[in-house]
């Protein structure tokens, strides 16, 4: 297992931006993990936001996020980034970084993902 960290999070504005980051320590990136983002909102549950594969060479996102989010990885640093822009209300949530060592980015089920981090809030003010 990996141990994952994230940081980022914050309020803003709508139509601002943020850029999450994820950490990873353990048996990280010398192992193939598939890296994703969810996030959960009150009383909701919790949803995929996007993936990134280990060479970085593929992401999968969200319809409620393409166009607006970016997932990328820096397999150097062990971090996996969520820069997200233009910012809405709807995205208030509690974003949480996942790691995978089988899934394939297309995998969107949480289930698909083995690793955890403890999330980080993000809130997006009208």
């Amino acid at each position: 297992q990996v141990q994952l960290v994230e940081s980022g999070g914050g309020l803003v504005h709508t139509g601002g931006s943020l850029r999450l980051s994820c950490a990873a320590s353990g048996r990280t990136f010398s192992s193939r993990y598939t890296m994703g983002w969810f996030r959960q909102a009150p009383g909701k549950e919790r949803d995929f936001v996007a993936a990134i594969s280990w060479s970085g060479g593929s992401m999968m996102y969200a319809g409620s996020v393409k166009g607006r989010f970016t997932i990328s990885r820096d397999n150097a640093k062990n971090t996996v980034y969520l820069q997200m822009n233009s910012l809405k209300p709807a995205d208030t949530a509690v974003y949480y970084c996942a790691a995978s060592a089988t899934a394939a980015v297309w995998r969107t089920v949480s289930q698909a993902y083995d690793s955890w981090g403890q999330g980080t809030q993000v809130t997006v003010s009208s």
